[in-house]
Parts: C-alpha cells; structure tokens; sequence
C-alpha cells in the first residue's frame, strides 16, 4: 500500500462537501482525516448530520474556545459546565463574565477558525508523560495519565497551545463554521448547529427550569467536592469513597422528601405525574417518593396508562406501516380523562387490564374508588404532555420530570454527556433483566433517543419538580458491569465505534464495588438487589 492518508485518497469527494465530512469510519472504527490505514479496509465518511460528526464537531468548537480564552484571559479559570438546546454552558470561577470579554474571545475565535490552524495530536509515553506534567502545571489531559490504562498519553496542539479532548477531532480549525459565543447571565454560551441543520444555527429555546435543577445539584454537591474524575478516583484510593455514597444518596433522599413537602403544601392536588427518559430511574423514584407521601399523610395509589391503550385496529402506524406504541394517539385519551374525572369525583371505576397479545381492553370487575387522602401517582412517557390529562384542571396536577442530569465531568473542558449516563444504565440493565446484549441496547438507543426528542424533551419545562436521579459515584459502579459487554462487540459490527468509545471513557474510573452501594439507592434498579419492587427484575429471563 502507498498508505496514503483519508484525506489525500479521498481529496475531491471531502472539498467537494464543503467541509460537511468531518471525520471517517475505518473498518467501523472512527478516525481523524489524517488517518493513515496501514491495512486494507472499509472506509465511511462521517458527516455532521450525523450523531457521531456532531459529537467531534462539538470537541473541536470547545477547544478553539478555550484556546481563545488561554490566549485572551489566561487567568481565567473556565469551566465547560452543561449541554441545553445545542449549546454548552460554561462558568468561570474567578472573573465576571461580561460583554466585552464575551467579544475579545469571539474575535480571537474567528481569526483561529479562519486562518484554519491544523490541530495536530502528539503522543508521549507515561515516563515522558510525567515529565510534561512536572514542567507544566496544568489538569488538560492529565487524567489519561492518572487512570490505570496502559499506553500513551495523547495532547492535541494547535499552535502552542495544547489540551485534550476525549475522542476523535477535526483535523484543522477550519471545519469549525456555524457557532456563537454569547452572555448568559454570569456565563457563557456556546452554541453550534443541530444534527438536521449542521451550516446554521436555529433558534435557541431556554430551559431555565433544567438549568436551575442542575445548578441546585451542582451546589448541594459542593459537600461533596467532587466534580470531576479525577477528583472521584482519589476518593477511591483513599477509601472515603464510601462515606461520599451514603452523602449522596442522603441529598437523593433530601430532594425527593422536598418534592413530597411540596405536593402536600399544594393543598388541591390530587394526581402526580412522572415522566422522564429511558433509564431516568423513574420506577425507584416513583416508589420513594410515594414512602415520602406517606410519611406527610397521603396515600397514594396508582394507575398505569399501559391499561389504557386504543383498541390495536385504531393504532396509529408509524411512517413505516408499523404500529406506533409511543405517540400519544395510540392512548384512549377520553377514557383515561373520563376515569380520572369519576375518580376525583369520589365515584367508582372499573379498571381495564390491557391484553397486549389480543390487542384489547379486558374487564375482570377490578373497581377503583378514591378515598379522601389518596392520591394518583401516574407515570409515564406522555406525563408532562397536558393532553394526556386535558380534562382535568391544572392546580389538581402535580407534574414531576426526571433524568439523570449529570454534573460530573472528565476534567474542566470535558464534560460527561448525560446521555452517555443513562446509555450505560441502560446497557447494564438490558443485560441484567432483560437478557440483551450491549449490541442489542446500541442498536436501538437511536430510536429510543428520537421517541423521547418527540414525546419527552419537549414538555421536560412544564413540570412543577425535576429530579436529577445521577449519583456522583454510579459510572465507577456500572463499570464493572458494562465494559466486559461493551468488550464483546468487534469491528464488523457498525456499533463498534460507539462500543470503543463508551469502553474507553468508562475505562478512566477507579473501580467501586456493589457491596458498597445501598440496597435502597436508585442504582439498584440497574444492577439489581433493590429493596424495592423491580419490574425489571420480574422479568428476568423473559424478555428475549
């Protein structure tokens, strides 16, 4: 072979994208442009319309930000914070965020974009690794060097300047086009394209309710003082870890019993609703919060909306002529709300029980009647969406939105996509319960992933609480679980690349043990041993 480069092989295809082809595919394994195969292969362009060209499109913005910070502010202690509506929130810790440094870093940023600068990724062993890090006090990069992984540690450069960013990245500065730096408050907010409109930025759709709920976990945390990785593995090493379980689990506890003192302050509500995305934890929640309704006075009881499904011949189908479970439609919403009206009323129901095999509503004389100091806890997909529940009047609803919202970051600039958390729950539990593989749970979180964009995110700003079920500790917990799965994918699977990616960020923490972890904690959902009814559990070994 003349082992030519991706880019050199494949000149007039990538310039003729106008720089819409980020990265590649090789044998199923995501690499830079510059990549040199030394083998013979398959190679697949990487766009940005696309999960993963997003994802490396995203790194390379962050570190033209924070190389136009170091060489504006250099004081400046930045810090990449959350992801809201195809933007990332940044904090800096020691200087005001104001307009005019807002502007000088956007200058800066323009010029590096368009003068497109290579970013060019440099390898040094751990002995010269430790050297690097004794010359130059800096965190960028340096967990690589304090995780127990073998190899090289890697920087990237641009310039002089260097950092690290966890995954594959654009070659030069030059495929960085659409963004905007802007003044949120006392921050700062990047903002990039979204996958279905990579070349221009739409509009932005704030989310205070989402940002003040990971800001209050953020702070409640600081008792923790652990924000990032590296921060996590040292509690390991030292053995505090588990004193710093049971501080994190007890603030869990603290903000559901809130949300508890909360439903009970609002003295006519008489219906909760639960909804979040997949693998939010929302079955240990739910039953939790209903101990803390009791300890306040209430009972509560529940309805599943699972009964309550249309007759199969009245289901709505998908663009693919195939059944659509998830849309609202496919709920007998005149039922639902005639039912939960004759319940508030003090009248009795009789309950359906769903024959998912036939396809129809059964009735087997199971009636329902609510009692004075009962109350509905209902949840699912559609909870937050007000037409589930358009009959009944809103100070009678009391809508709660969870998910793993996580705070915990690899370092300062490299942040730990929320997805990613419930991703690995999710992969971890599939096995445990379910029987599936990581390959099976890979190959449908895209479909998961666009069921909750349609029918969950939306409406995430119309509940009254939102719970962040994310522990500090639980990636260090599921590693164990998750990476001898994730092990078993290979290269001629198109799931490897995400497998390899997943692997390799889990492989950065310190391992935890499941004895350490509570029998009581929202984690044991995932991994099993909860104290707490487990549908999932149920149904091990059922569920192929």
């Amino acid at each position: 072979m003349n082992n030519e480069s991706i880019m050199e092989k494949y000149k007039d295809v990538i310039e003729a994208s106008n720089k819409e082809i980020i990265a590649c595919r090789f044998n199923n394994e995501i690499k830079p442009l510059d990549f040199r195969p030394n083998i013979d292969g398959k190679t697949e362009f990487i766009t940005l319309r696309e999960r993963d060209g997003k994802r490396i499109y995203v790194r390379g913005l962050l570190f033209i930000m924070t190389k136009a910070f170091e060489e504006t502010y250099p004081q400046a202690l930045l810090t990449v914070n959350y992801q809201i509506s195809n933007s990332m929130l940044c904090h800096i810790d020691n200087m005001e965020v104001t307009q005019e440094m807002v502007d000088n870093v956007n200058k800066r940023m323009q010029e590096i974009i368009y003068k497109d600068l290579p970013i060019v990724k440099k390898q040094m062993s751990k002995g010269e690794a430790e050297e690097f890090y004794k010359n130059h006090h800096t965190l960028k990069g340096r967990l690589q060097l304090s995780a127990q992984k073998p190899g090289n540690i890697s920087l990237y450069y641009c310039e002089d300047y260097f950092n690290y960013f966890y995954g594959v990245m654009p070659i030069s500065t030059g495929h960085i086009k659409a963004y905007e730096l802007a003044k949120y408050g006392n921050a700062l907010l990047l903002r990039y394209p979204s996958r279905s409109n990579p070349n221009v930025l739409s509009e932005f759709k704030d989310h205070p309710k989402l940002v003040e709920t990971l800001d209050e976990y953020e702070n409640i945390h600081k008792v923790l003082n652990i924000n990032t990785v590296y921060k996590l593995n040292r509690e390991i090493d030292i053995g505090r870890i588990e004193g710093d379980i049971l501080i994190d689990e007890a603030l869990h506890e603290k903000k559901i019993s809130n949300i508890a003192d909360d439903i009970l302050k609002r003295k006519n509500v008489k219906i909760v609703l639960i909804a979040g995305p997949s693998s939010s934890g929302k079955t240990t929640f739910a039953q939790k919060l209903c101990i803390h309704l009791k300890v306040n006075g209430l009972n509560p009881v529940t309805i599943s909306v699972d009964n309550y499904f249309v007759e199969r011949d009245e289901n709505p189908k998908d663009e693919n002529g195939n059944y659509d479970f998830e849309c609202i439609e496919a709920i007998d919403l005149k039922l639902f709300n005639e039912h939960l009206l004759k319940l508030l009323n003090g009248e009795e129901i009789e309950m359906p029980i769903f024959d998912f095999t036939r396809g129809t509503k059964m009735y087997n004389g199971n009636k329902m009647k609510l009692k004075e100091n009962e109350v509905l806890v209902i949840e699912g997909i559609h909870c937050l969406n007000d037409k589930l529940t358009e009959l009944i009047p809103k100070e009678q609803k009391y809508k709660i939105y969870i998910s793993a919202l996580t705070v915990l970051n690899l370092d300062y600039h490299n942040r730990i996509s929320t997805t990613d958390t419930r991703l690995v729950r999710r992969i971890v539990r599939d096995h445990q319960f379910r029987g599936y593989s990581a390959l099976h749970t890979l190959k449908m979180w895209e479909s998961v992933r666009q069921g909750e964009e349609k029918n969950i995110f939306p409406y995430q700003e119309e509940a009254d609480s939102m719970f962040n079920s994310s522990l500090i500790y639980e990636l260090a917990a599921l590693k164990s679980y998750a990476m001898p799965l994730l092990e078993e994918i290979d290269n001629s699977h198109p799931e490897y690349s995400e497998a390899k990616r997943l692997y390799s960020f889990l492989n950065y923490f310190n391992d935890i043990p499941q004895e350490n972890i509570p029998s009581d904690s929202l984690l044991r959902e995932f991994i099993g041993g909860t104290i707490f009814v487990n549908p999932a559990e149920k149904t091990k070994g059922e569920i192929k």
